[in-house]
C-alpha cells in the first residue's frame, strides 16, 4: 500500500495582553486591526475547500480580547482617536496620530489607496513639524479614516457601505469613522462563532497555549536557559515556580472551554519552547500532544538538520513522523515542524507572484514524498503565526492562498489533515525518553530570545522578586494573579534589550512594570522605584543584528516599514579606514529565503564614491579565494582576507536629483589570485539612498551556510571607508 503525504498546516493567532490594568484601557489597536484583517478571513477562504483540513492555536489572551472589542468594553488610544472629532484634537493627539497612524505596511496597505499614500508623502516630506503647522482639520479626519479602513480585508470590500466609504477617498466625518468601527466590531463579533462552527465541522481542529503565553521551562526553572547555551549570563534572582506552570495550563484551558465545547487535545507551547520539565504538568492537564521546531528534534537526537542547495532535509525520515515521550507519568506525543517550509510562508512567498509560490511549496512537499518511502504514512509540519505575514502579501495573502488551496484540493498524493487525525490513524512509532528532550525553543533552539540578556535579565529579576512577594501574601485576590501571571508572558521579554526592536518598545516596557506595580498596589506595598522607570534606552539609535526577513522594493526611495527588521551599522561615530569623515552614513542589511537586500544611505554633506565594493567569503567552506580587487589597500584585517565573490558598482558625481549608477558588475574568484566577471540578476537603485537585492542563487551557496561580507568607498581610486570599519558582517543564508 502507497500512503499520500500528509501535511499539516497550523496557524497560531496570538496576541499578547495589551490592556493596562492602572488604566484599564488597551494600549494598543493590534488585536482590533489584526481581527479585521486575519483572523476571520483565514477560514473563509478555507471554507471554500472543505476537502482541505488545518489545526489552528487560538490563546487565552486573544479570545479574550477579542470578545471585549466585540462587547464594547475595549477602547485603545487609536480607536480613542478615531472616534474623536477632528476640530476638538489637541496638538498632543494630532503629534501623535503624525507619529503613529502610518504603523502599516506601505506597498500593501497605504500605497494602493491615494489619499492615504498623499497623507503619507506629506509626512515623509513636510515632516512632523511641518504638518502640525500646514494640515487642516479635515487632513487628520481623513487620516483617523484611512488607517482604519486599510486594515479591512479585501474580503470585506465587497460591503456596500465600505465600497462606498473607499470609494470617497476624502473629506471623511465623525460620522463615517463611526461607521467604520461598527463595522469593526461587527467583523470582531463573527470570529469566535465562526470558529466554533468550523471545529464542529471536522474541517479544523483548535489547539490553545499556555494562559498569558509564557516560557514554560523558564517558569520552572530559569537556569534551563543554561542547558540550550551553556555559559549564558542568567538574572541575580533564579525565577523557578514550578506551580505557575500548573496555574497557565489550567487556566488556558478553562478559558478556552468558555468558547468552544470539543477541549483542545494539542497544545502549541508559547514560542514552540520545551523541556523534559514541562512535560507532566502539560500531561496532567490532557493535552495528548504538543509541537516544537525541527532545530529542537536535531538536538534531541545529537545533530542538526542539514539541507541541499534547494533546502530540502537531508534525512527527511527523522523528521517528518511523530515521536511518543515517555515520562513517569505517562506518555505525550510530540511533532516537530519543518522550520524552512514554515518561514517560507511566513516571510519570503509574500515577495513572489501568487502562483510561483504555491507551485513552490507544492514542489517541495513532492520532492519530500518522493525522498520518503512511500509503503509508509509520513506527516510534514508546517506551522507559523497566522496573522502577522498576511499584509506583506498583495490582497492581504488571498492570492496566494486560494492558489495553493485549489492545487492541494486538486493533489493525488498530498493531503491536508489535522493534527489529531493523522496522530489517531497513525499513532507515533518512534519513541524517544522524555529526559532525552532538548530545552530550546523555535528561535536558534534555546531560550536567548528571552532571558541572558543585560535588559531581559533584569525584567527577570522584577518578576521573580514580585512573584515572591505575592507567595509572602497568601491571600492575593484573583486580579493580583492576573497581573502577575500577565507579566509572565513571554511577548515583553521578546522586546527588552538586544534581539527586536519596534517603534513600540516603550509601550511594551511600560505595560509589563504596570502589571508588576498593580500587585504592589493591591497588597499594599511600596511601588520599587526600578518599576517606575522605563528598563531600557528606546531612542533606537547604535548598531543591530537584523531582527527578521524583509522584502523591500528596490526603488532608492527607502520606506521605513521595509527596513525596520533589518541589520544596521552606524558609520557616523565609527572611525574611517582612510579618512575621518565618511561618505556612507549608515548600511542597513536584511534578507529573506531568495535575496540579501543591502540598502547605503549616503552622507549630505561628503561626496559620493564613484565606486562602491561588496566582498565576501563563506567560513568552512573549501573556495578559491582571492585579495580585494582594489590597488593600495591597507594590510590589515578584513582587508588583507581573501574573498571569493565581489560586486563592483560604479556611480556618477552627479548630484542627488538626478542619481546615476553607471555598470554593475559580479566577480568570482579564479585561480592564482584573478578575478573572473559572472553573470547575475542582481537588482540595484540609486535614488535618496542606494539599494541592492543579491540573489542568493548567483552566489551559489546553501541553506544554512555562514556569510561573511563587507562594503568598501572608493573614490579616484583610493578607498575612502570600510563598513563595517572593523571585521565583517556575519549572517546565516536561511
Amino acid at each position: 500500500m502507497t500512503y499520500p503525504i500528509h501535511v499539516a498546516l497550523v496557524w497560531h493567532h496570538h496576541q499578547p495582553l495589551y490592556k493596562s490594568p492602572i488604566t484599564g484601557q488597551y494600549r494598543m489597536p493590534w488585536v482590533r486591526l489584526h481581527s479585521i484583517k486575519d483572523y476571520l478571513d483565514l477560514m473563509v477562504v478555507l471554507q471554500r475547500y472543505p476537502k482541505l483540513h488545518q489545526t489552528v492555536d487560538l490563546t487565552a489572551t486573544l479570545l479574550t480580547q477579542i470578545e471585549d472589542y466585540a462587547t464594547g468594553q475595549a477602547i485603545d488610544p487609536y480607536l480613542q482617536l478615531t472616534l474623536t472629532a477632528a476640530e476638538t484634537l489637541s496638538l498632543d493627539q494630532k503629534r501623535f496620530i503624525l507619529e503613529r497612524f502610518f504603523d502599516a505596511h506601505y506597498p500593501t496597505l497605504i500605497e494602493p489607496y491615494p489619499r492615504y499614500r498623499q497623507l503619507f508623502e506629506q509626512r515623509q516630506h513636510l515632516g512632523i513639524q511641518g504638518c502640525l503647522q500646514l494640515w487642516e482639520d479635515q487632513d487628520y479626519g481623513d487620516l483617523l479614516a484611512w488607517h482604519n479602513l486599510a486594515w479591512f480585508d479585501p474580503l470585506y470590500h465587497e460591503d456596500q457601505e465600505l465600497q462606498d466609504l473607499f470609494k470617497r477617498n476624502h473629506n471623511y466625518t465623525l460620522v463615517d469613522r463611526q461607521q467604520i468601527w461598527a463595522k469593526q466590531q461587527r467583523i470582531l463579533a463573527q470570529i469566535i462563532p465562526n470558529y466554533v462552527q468550523m471545529q464542529q465541522s471536522g474541517q479544523i481542529e483548535l489547539t490553545t497555549s499556555p494562559y498569558t503565553h509564557p516560557i514554560l521551562p523558564l517558569l520552572i526553572n530559569g537556569r534551563s536557559a543554561r542547558l540550550a547555551r551553556p555559559g549564558l549570563s542568567l538574572p541575580r534572582y533564579g525565577f523557578h515556580w514550578e506551580g505557575d506552570v500548573d496555574l497557565q495550563l489550567a487556566k488556558a484551558k478553562q478559558v478556552f472551554q468558555r468558547w468552544f465545547p470539543e477541549p483542545p487535545r494539542g497544545l502549541w507551547p508559547s514560542e514552540q519552547s520545551v523541556s523534559p520539565a514541562i512535560l507532566d504538568p502539560v500531561l496532567k492537564h490532557g493535552f495528548e500532544w504538543i509541537i516544537s521546531d525541527e532545530g529542537v528534534l536535531g538536538w534531541s537526537l545529537g545533530d542538526v538538520f542539514h539541507r541541499d542547495e534547494e533546502g530540502h532535509v537531508l534525512e527527511p525520515e527523522k523528521l517528518y513522523r511523530p515521536y511518543r515521550l515517555e515520562t513517569d507519568t505517562g506518555e505525550i506525543t510530540i511533532i516537530f515542524r519543518d522550520h524552512r517550509l514554515s518561514d517560507l510562508i511566513g516571510f519570503s512567498y509574500s515577495a513572489m507572484e501568487a502562483d510561483e509560490a504555491a507551485k513552490n511549496l507544492i514542489g517541495h512537499l513532492e520532492t519530500i514524498r518522493n525522498r520518503l518511502p512511500q509503503d509508509k504514512p509520513w506527516l510534514v509540519t508546517i506551522a507559523l503565526d497566522g496573522e502577522n505575514c498576511w499584509e506583506y502579501y498583495p490582497q492581504d495573502g488571498h492570492l496566494f492562498l486560494d492558489s495553493l488551496y485549489r492545487r492541494l484540493s486538486q493533489h493525488p498524493v498530498i493531503k491536508l489533515v489535522t493534527v489529531s487525525e493523522f496522530l489517531d490513524q497513525f499513532p507515533p512509532t518512534v519513541v524517544m525518553p522524555g529526559e532525552q528532550l532538548h530545552s530550546g525553543s523555535w528561535i536558534e533552539s534555546d531560550f536567548t530570545t528571552w532571558i541572558g540578556d543585560p535588559v531581559k535579565n533584569r525584567a527577570w529579576d522584577l518578576l521573580a522578586q514580585t512573584r515572591q512577594l505575592i507567595e509572602d501574601h497568601p491571600r492575593a485576590q484573583e486580579r493580583t494573579w492576573q497581573a502577575l501571571w500577565a507579566a509572565e508572558g513571554s511577548d515583553w521579554f521578546w522586546w527588552f534589550g538586544e534581539g527586536h526592536s519596534s517603534a513600540h518598545d516603550p509601550v511594551f516596557d511600560q505595560l509589563f512594570r504596570e502589571h508588576l506595580e498593580v500587585i504592589y498596589q493591591d497588597l499594599g506595598e511600596r511601588v520599587p522605584e526600578a518599576l517606575l522607570q522605563p528598563l531600557d534606552n528606546h531612542d533606537g539609535l547604535g548598531n543591530r543584528a537584523p531582527q527578521g526577513f524583509i522584502h523591500p522594493l528596490i526603488n532608492g526611495r527607502p520606506i521605513d516599514q521595509d527596513w525596520s527588521r533589518a541589520g544596521k551599522v552606524e558609520t557616523r561615530t565609527s572611525r574611517g579606514t582612510m579618512h575621518r569623515t565618511s561618505p556612507i552614513r549608515q548600511l542597513w542589511y536584511g534578507f529573506d529565503h531568495f535575496h540579501l537586500y543591502l540598502r547605503i544611505d549616503f552622507s549630505l554633506t561628503v561626496q559620493r564614491p564613484d565606486q562602491l565594493h561588496v566582498l565576501w567569503y563563506y567560513p568552512n567552506r573549501s573556495n578559491l579565494n582571492s585579495p580585494i580587487p582594489i590597488q593600495g589597500v591597507p594590510d590589515e584585517s578584513p582587508l588583507n582576507y581573501h574573498y571569493h565573490h565581489a560586486l563592483q558598482i560604479v556611480l556618477d558625481h552627479g548630484s542627488l536629483v538626478r542619481p546615476h549608477i553607471v555598470k554593475t558588475q559580479l566577480w568570482v574568484a579564479g585561480e592564482y589570485h584573478t578575478w573572473h566577471e559572472i553573470p547575475s540578476r542582481i537588482q540595484t537603485a540609486l535614488d535618496v539612498c542606494l539599494e541592492i537585492a543579491v540573489p542568493w542563487s548567483d552566489l551559489v551557496i546553501e541553506p544554512d551556510q555562514e556569510v561573511r561580507f563587507l562594503i568598501l568607498a572608493v573614490d579616484g581610486g583610493r578607498l575612502q571607508e570600510s563598513v563595517p570599519a572593523k571585521g565583517t558582517i556575519g549572517i546565516k543564508v536561511p
